[in-house]
This record gives structure tokens, sequence and C-alpha cells, in this order.
């Protein structure tokens, strides 16, 4: 980081409330920080606790699991990615295989692609690398939040990717104009996956979300109705370009 956070408290015209003299973001965003450095940790806390987001801390993996596991779940999480007991891939993939779906976007003083990719392909939103300024990690925080929000309740009626064109609301849908038909619960998964898309989605949230359950079935059964979705609207089953599997944690939708 290029400054001293806890010095350093920008105050951005218009994007802030004065109140008794503190600006205030106008939102009560839940955010858990998992940092082990105490000055970085204690300073991002402050920074975003003055604008408004209710701020949790952790200073090791394995209480930033426990934390980010734990319910009601966060609105956000800034993980560092080099933390002592556990690191922030393990976190991230134990916390994704455990269906949390908090956004998380990742800390790190690495700025390989290999790095990047390995924590995009784990269910990371976003990746800052250090150094960098408070107000350009507020800024990806905010793009991150608003582009991760809970899909509305309105729901959606039609989508179309490819060749292909599905009507949720009527349960139609059609490739190259020759009709597909979805079995009700193939509807539900292809519209989760959809509401979700550049998202990975473990089968913990399938099962929780769409088939409404919280113990344990075989993921097989998961994995037997996405396969029978792919057959219906991939060009190449066997190379998804639509519906890509994240190994051991769960799929993506890509379209």
């Amino acid at each position: 980081m290029n400054m001293n956070p806890r010095r350093r408290l920008m105050r951005p015209s218009g994007l802030f409330d004065r109140t008794n003299d503190t600006m205030v973001e106008i939102n009560s965003k839940r955010m858990l920080i998992v940092e082990d450095d105490p000055e970085m940790g204690m300073g991002l806390e402050d920074f975003f606790g003055m604008r408004g987001y209710r701020v949790t801390r952790a200073s090791d993996g394995e209480e930033g699991l426990r934390l980010i596991k734990a319910l009601p779940s966060f609105d956000i999480v800034l993980m560092d990615m080099m933390l002592p007991k556990r690191d922030g891939f393990e976190v991230l993939r134990e916390a994704r295989k455990a269906g949390v779906d908090s956004p998380v976007v990742m800390l790190t003083a690495k700025n390989r692609e290999e790095d990047k990719l390995q924590g995009f392909d784990l269910g990371a939103d976003d990746y800052v690398t250090k150094p960098f300024s408070a107000d350009e990690l507020a800024a990806r925080v905010r793009a991150v939040l608003k582009r991760t929000q809970q899909p509305s309740e309105a729901p959606m009626e039609v989508f179309r990717f490819g060749n292909v064109e599905v009507n949720f609301s009527n349960h139609t849908a059609f490739r190259d104009d020759e009709p597909l038909r979805f079995t009700a619960l193939e509807y539900d998964i292809l519209n989760y996956l959809i509401q979700h898309r550049g998202r990975t989605v473990s089968r913990k949230q399938l099962l929780r979300d769409v088939w409404r359950i919280s113990t344990d079935i075989t993921t097989r059964t998961i994995d037997r109705h996405v396969a029978s979705i792919r057959k219906k609207i991939e060009p190449d089953p066997n190379m998804p370009q639509y519906i890509e599997t994240v190994y051991g944690i769960g799929y993506k939708f890509t379209g």
C-alpha cells in the first residue's frame, strides 16, 4: 500500500455525507477484512469504518475461514493472499465449497498472471495488487458490490446466449429456432447459474438455493442435471463454453 491508510483518509466530494464532521458512506454493508499485517488491517478497518461499513477483522486464515462461513453472510470480504495457518487460496476454496457466496476481493503483493487466474478460478471477484491507494480499493469495493448484488426478486424473463434463447416466464427455450425441452428443475438450475453469471457457484449453493435443502446428497445428482443441460445448450458438451466446471467447487456460467 503506498500510504498509511490510518493517516490519509480522503473525502471525495459527493460520495459521503458529513455527520459530526465525519464523512460516512451511504451504506451499512458488513465487511470482513482478513489481513495478518496489524498496521494494514487496522488502517483498512478505520478507513472503511469511517465510510459506514460494519467491519470485522481476522488476522489469519483459520479465523478468516471460520468467520466467512458464519451467518449472516458478509456483504464483502477483503482478503490477503499470504496468510498464516491457511493461505488465501485455501480459505477461498473451502469457503466456496461450503456454499459461501459473499464477494471476495483478494489483496496481494504478487502480480503473477497465474496467481490472478487461480484466484478468479476459485471464485474471487476482484484482485488488487499491493501497493494500492485506499481510494482505489474503495472504488473497487463499490464496483464489486454493484456487480454482485443479489438479483432482483422480479423473475428473469428472456435470456439469450449464442444461438440459444430461454424464456423463464413461460418455460420455453429454442436453439437455432428448434425447441429445447428442459425439466422444471433444469430451468431453475440454468436460471440460477445465469443470475450468478461470471461467478463460481458451488454444489452446496445449488443444493441450498435451488433444491432448498441443507443436507448433503450425492453430488453426482447435481452433475447429472448439469450434464443434461449442457447436452441441450452447448455446441460441444464435452468442451463446454457456457457452463464451465470449476474443479472441486462447482460451476460457472460464462455465456
